[in-house]
């Protein structure tokens, strides 16, 4: 055999290869993200950014303040499940981080907060704010919704799980919880728990309300990524563990430098944009 069809057999070898492997991983198929939180502005954007990037790809972001994204997924009607708490019966990926940022009227001078005076907060034990060396004027609580996945962090982190008095008054959706602890009266007496993406957010817009300190560090984005704000949470994407190509590289997208910087524009990515 000459030199020159040697090397062409290799050639012919060597793209017949690599040709499978294109087709490995070209990405196609149809894929629902189930959610309820905060998170829909960021994994619509992700979407979108993913499906650019994967034109036979079609993804579906499924988002109802009342649903349960975790029983989607197990029902098979979502491939992909956003929230804040892993699930034994579930593979997970994180993919960011987000802060729970507790959230007063600007005319609360209280100074800051331990986590264990939050909880006393939160299950009842202090009712005065004068307590925590604030305004001499009683706690109204405002909680979230049981199924969203912010709620079961605070709950887990705190220890409160099932302490929450009945009578906090539950709101749903970021922007009403703002305007609570706003347009409360006493302006004063209102706490709330939020996405510290949008705490910061309305802090830095002119809202008259602020985030409390919390065992004396500072709600920001650096204290977070490197876990000195320890109040927080991670975004996570949970799905069945038998394989999925479309949400397996939906995943490894959100992880990607594109990803990223699509996370960063709200939450705390995993890496440096």
């Amino acid at each position: 055999m000459s030199a020159r069809t040697l090397l062409a057999c290799v050639m012919i070898g060597l793209c017949a290869a690599a040709w499978p492997t294109v087709g490995r991983t070209e990405v196609s198929g149809s894929l629902a993200i189930a959610g309820n939180g905060p998170e829909l502005p960021t994994m619509e954007a992700l979407a979108r950014a993913f499906e650019k990037a994967h034109p036979r790809a079609y993804v579906d972001v499924l988002w109802d303040d009342n649903s349960k994204p975790l029983e989607l997924v197990k029902s098979g009607q979502a491939q992909i499940a956003v929230t804040g708490a892993e699930d034994s019966g579930l593979a997970a990926t994180q993919i960011g981080w987000d802060g729970i940022g507790i959230l007063v009227h600007l005319s609360n001078f209280t100074k800051e907060v331990t986590k264990q005076q939050i909880a006393d907060l939160y299950s009842g034990k202090v009712k005065e704010w004068s307590e925590l060396g604030g305004p001499e004027t009683k706690v109204l609580l405002i909680d979230r919704p049981r199924n969203q996945n912010i709620r079961d962090a605070f709950e887990a982190q705190l220890g409160i799980a099932g302490k929450i008095p009945e009578t906090a008054k539950v709101i749903g959706k970021d922007d009403k919880v703002v305007k609570a602890v706003v347009g409360t009266l006493p302006p004063q007496s209102a706490v709330a728990y939020i996405s510290l993406s949008t705490g910061l957010a309305v802090v830095s817009s002119g809202v008259a309300v602020r985030l409390l300190p919390v065992d004396k560090v500072e709600p920001e984005v650096p204290t977070v990524k490197d876990g000195r704000y320890s109040l927080r949470r991670p975004l996570l994407l949970l799905s069945k563990k038998e394989p999925n190509p479309v949400a397996e590289a939906f995943a490894r997208f959100a992880l990607s430098p594109p990803g990223q910087a699509i996370i960063a524009d709200t939450y705390i990515p995993m890496t440096n944009k």
